[in-house]
């Protein structure tokens, strides 16, 4: 099997994501996954379709990730890693349709409007 090549957007976030056989090993932006991200729910959000397929340590992973908070991130590479894994089989897709990990999230922030403090939130109305 060659390099597996997906991309998984969240927010604002975009991950771009190249997956091939190995022992496990994930790189983000040229970093260990414990070390970009440090919260440790976060490295689950991310390590979750391994866990739900049954392929922890399987593949060696490189990512590279840009836009939005670690949040976002996070979710962004968990996307492209689902669908990098039913490209690899597909009967990875039930169980992980299943969890909702194909599904692009499309909530974005609302645009801020003319006239208003926020995107919806009016400035304070004085009577008097």
């Amino acid at each position: 099997m060659e390099v597996v090549n997906t991309i998984g957007r969240r927010k604002t976030s975009v991950a771009r994501l190249y997956m091939q056989p190995g022992n496990g090993d994930i790189k983000v932006n040229g970093r260990e996954l414990k070390e970009y991200f440090p919260s440790d729910v976060l490295q689950i959000i991310v390590q979750q379709p391994f866990g739900i397929t049954e392929s922890t340590g399987n593949f060696d992973l490189k990512v590279n990730v840009d836009g939005g908070g670690p949040k976002g991130q996070a979710e962004a590479i968990r996307l492209a890693i689902s669908r990098a894994l039913c490209e690899v089989d597909a009967e990875n897709r039930p169980p992980l349709k299943k969890e909702g990990f194909l599904t692009r999230d499309p909530r974005m922030v609302e645009r801020k409007k003319y006239g208003k403090r926020k995107a919806r939130r009016a400035f304070q109305f004085s009577k008097r």
